[in-house]
């Protein structure tokens, strides 16, 4: 078995995606990304290793059977959860359906689903009835594969705020090897 350390971060980019041109920084998922990547830069001890680190980069133009998708596949099965940012502008591309159903169907993984349109638990969650808001709920309708598939494995759902993230991250519910029972979760108000 692959060493699991690793958390994938799943988020939409149009196609075709260079990491290194503005589009990519326009991009609103991406750059909700970059923004774990940067607050792991500023501070070594916030507890998220990336998952794309773990295999060699790829351009856009290539081949998906024989080269994007098997290193997709390789990053889910070297992680121990997802990061599924989902957000206005998220969309069902192919490379996302592939790493929800390869993640979930496969793999097992739990997911912190972050919502970065939204920066405090009361925008994702009705403090009173503690249920996640319809608005929330319509956003899985962008991703119909996660919406479908999501009972198959513990989710939680945090708004874009780095300590919420970083208590998803530390805890050990949402790790493949330690999950709890397939539920939606999320930190009450």
């Amino acid at each position: 078995m692959a060493n699991r350390t690793g958390n994938y971060s799943a988020f939409y980019v149009k196609e075709p995606f260079s990491e290194t041109g503005l589009g990519a920084n326009a991009t609103k998922d991406f750059v909700s990304y970059n923004l774990l990547r940067a607050w792991k830069g500023k501070d070594s001890s916030f507890p998220f290793v990336d998952s794309h680190d773990k295999n060699y980069n790829v351009r856009d133009g290539s081949d998906w059977e024989k080269t994007l998708k098997p290193r997709l596949q390789d990053r889910l099965n070297k992680s121990k959860n997802i990061i599924l940012f989902l957000s206005f502008h998220t969309s069902n591309s192919r490379a996302l359906r592939e790493e929800i159903d390869f993640g979930i169907n496969t793999n097992g993984l739990p997911i912190i689903v972050v919502y970065p349109d939204y920066s405090e638990k009361s925008d994702i969650i009705n403090c009173s009835s503690n249920t996640i808001k319809q608005p929330i709920k319509n956003l899985w309708d962008n991703l119909p594969k996660f919406r479908d598939s999501m009972s198959a494995v513990p989710t939680i759902h945090v708004p874009n705020k780095k300590s919420l993230i970083e208590k998803a991250l530390n805890d050990p519910d949402f790790r493949v090897t330690t999950k709890c029972t397939a539920s939606t979760y999320f930190y009450k108000c």
